[in-house]
């Protein structure tokens, strides 16, 4: 329970117009409850944490200084927005955050005037507040305009095409660059490290005031000696400064400025924000800034459980399974010893696939290339033309972003590279940015690909393997979220025939085609309608591309009803493949397909939503039971 009688200030605004006439020492007392209220709020409930502790102070001053919802505010992503989730009209909803039927833990377009653009994937503000921008111009309106981007999404090369783009269309843009030295996991923009080295060093500032100190004393010579010096200069600054960069891609660029000082931040805005032209504030912050156990953590607790609030340590949790990215982490660490060809990659996020295990173990066969999904295959792609066999570990939904990388850089050249994607199918609190509903669709039609999904986390060590050992082309492995099943792990690897399924249940009456997460659901559902006299056959069928069309004929001749069952859009998915080959062969049966709807799924966790969407074991029994007796259910769309 939240105690309103701690905070000074928090609880007497409800929206932004209320501080629009705070003084600063009202500004400072608002920055330091918004802080508070998060430690005491995210403690509780577990969310993301870090990002917006490092923003309060740049989120109070826009929202000052700007007129919002009127003008408009793009955050890239919404990990760093939990204050401007506060102060515009959320902050007793706060403990919903990533809950189901709360608010999202991103920004959202439906759920308030003042969230302008939805993202739950980086680098995408700078590119849509420029769209806003030019629709300024020609609606003849006058809205402002901010991006507010990390410099950990400045690894990703969409935001370079649009800041490039802004500076040739010379729009009226704000881009505040949020310079904390950290994305999820510490920096890999090198840039920003060349920058924090170099603007700090004191032989650029001793230089530049003991030129200017003597050029002042020798009268007309000493302007023109000026001159060239500041000319000099800006040649030894676009070296060393970040403002010359930008500048060269035709911003006005302030700063670097103290991210926390709220006093100073309100009036550089003010200062700005009537002038034209693209413009670059750069700000200096700290992630997990005020709360000295993210201030000390590797990761400035950028997301969290529930936590003890004094420790900052998460809530111990009952002993169980280890997760699929923890048992894939340390089967590549043992397959990257087997075989020197083997390396790791990362867009940024070694933790969240299992590769920091790689980076503690092997750091040599160890490669992050920042948040660059695109990079990342090519990149890939390059490593295979030379025998390396890249394994590129990326989250389900942001392989996404390389989709035309995988077609043309690397399926087109036959090249082995190994996809592994974590949080395949749904993921729970992150929600439908970053549900992995997809993968199976967009990568089933690209040619010479393999495609498989373990039931266990023993299929997922024997799949990586066997996925390192095929040298025909590109393989994508993909697995859910969370604990594995706690199956026994035996020693060594063990390579699976491509395309080869197993049957787990022999029955007569209906054949359940499962693949990954769903396979365990379909053993369970199969048990259940065996009570109900239903004998089910249940088939792990491992693969989604090739599909074993050996057992797939055998099952279509002996069932007329045959369930197909994925945690992926029923679109263009494993039920889909299932379809296109008995049309192909003639084959008359009557399929239903289980999977996720063709709909975007809001947030909640993964057991609520497997039960709301009917995919769990009680939803399979249900629906095949219907199926069953015919009663008119449409196939693969949730009743």
């Amino acid at each position: 329970m939240i105690d309103k009688k701690k905070y000074k200030v928090l609880f007497d605004i409800d929206s932004p117009k209320d501080i629009r006439n705070f003084e600063v020492k009202e500004l400072k007392y608002l920055c330091a409850d918004i802080r508070d209220y998060m430690v005491d709020v995210i403690s509780q409930i577990g969310g993301h944490f870090g990002g917006g502790l490092g923003t309060v102070e740049l989120t109070v001053a826009l929202h000052k200084v700007f007129n919002t919802p009127k003008d408009l505010i793009v955050w890239d992503t919404g990990h760093q927005a939990y204050p401007h989730k506060i102060i515009t009209d959320r902050r007793d909803r706060l403990s919903t955050i990533r809950r189901l039927n709360g608010i999202s833990g991103f920004l959202k377009r439906t759920e308030s005037e003042y969230d302008a653009f939805g993202a739950g994937h980086a680098s995408t503000s700078i590119s849509a507040a420029l769209g806003m921008s030019v629709a300024q111009r020609i609606n003849k309106t006058d809205k402002k305009v901010i991006a507010v981007i990390g410099d950990g999404a400045m690894t990703g090369g969409m935001a370079y095409e649009a800041l490039n783009n802004s500076g040739v269309l010379k729009s009226n843009i704000i881009v505040v660059l949020n310079d904390n030295r950290m994305s999820i996991a510490p920096n890999v923009w090198q840039i920003s490290n060349y920058f924090t080295e170099m603007i700090a060093h004191p032989e650029y500032n001793k230089f530049k005031g003991a030129i200017w100190d003597l050029t002042g004393k020798l009268d007309d010579f000493g302007d023109r000696l000026r001159r060239v010096a500041s000319r000099l200069e800006t040649g030894i600054k676009a070296v060393i400064t970040p403002g010359m960069l930008f500048e060269a891609l035709g911003f006005r660029y302030f700063g670097p400025v103290n991210g926390h000082n709220v006093s100073q931040l309100v009036k550089l805005f003010e200062h700005i924000k009537n002038m034209s032209g693209p413009i670059l504030v750069h700000t200096i912050t700290e992630k997990g800034k005020g709360y000295k156990p993210a201030e000390g953590h590797v990761q400035r607790l950028h997301a969290s459980t529930p936590f003890d609030k004094v420790t900052g340590k998460a809530h111990k949790k009952p002993g169980g399974p280890a997760s699929y990215t923890s048992i894939f982490g340390k089967a590549l660490v043992e397959i990257a010893r087997q075989n020197e060809k083997v390396v790791g990659i990362t867009a940024a996020m070694p933790d969240g696939t299992g590769l920091s295990e790689l980076q503690k173990e092997i750091p040599e066969k160890y490669i992050d290339v920042g948040i660059a999904e695109e990079h990342a295959v090519t990149f890939s792609a390059g490593l295979a033309t030379e025998g390396i066999i890249p394994v590129v570990a990326i989250y389900s939904t942001f392989l996404q972003r390389g989709f035309d990388q995988i077609i043309h850089d690397v399926s087109l050249q036959d090249l082995h590279v190994v996809f592994v994607l974590d949080r395949a199918g749904l993921v729970g609190a992150d929600g439908p940015t970053h549900h992995g509903s997809f993968d199976l669709s967009y990568l089933r039609f690209i040619p010479k690909i393999v495609i498989m999904a373990p039931k266990d986390e023993a299929e997922l060590r024997n799949m990586l393997y066997t996925a390192v050992e095929y040298k025909k082309g590109p393989v994508a492995l993909r697995y859910p979220r969370g604990s594995a099943l706690g199956v026994e792990i035996k020693e060594g690897f063990e390579k699976i025939e491509i395309g080869k399924c197993e049957t787990l249940i022999e029955g007569d009456d209906v054949a359940l085609l499962a693949v990954g997460s769903m396979v365990e659901y379909s053993v369970k559902a199969a048990e259940l309608l065996k009570d109900d006299g239903i004998n089910c056959k249940v088939v792990n069928m491992r693969f989604i591309k090739p599909l074993d069309e050996k057992m797939l004929t055998e099952i279509a001749k002996k069932y007329s009803k045959i369930v197909t069952l994925e945690e992926n859009s029923i679109v263009g998915g494993f039920g889909s493949g299932v379809l296109e080959f008995l049309s192909e062969n003639n084959l008359k049966n009557d399929v239903l397909r289980i999977g996720l709807p063709d709909e975007y799924i809001e947030h909640g966790t993964q057991a609520e939503l497997h039960q709301l969407l009917k995919i769990d074991d009680s939803g399979i029994t249900e629906r095949v039971k219907k199926f069953i007796k015919n009663d008119n259910l449409k196939h693969g769309v949730v009743a």
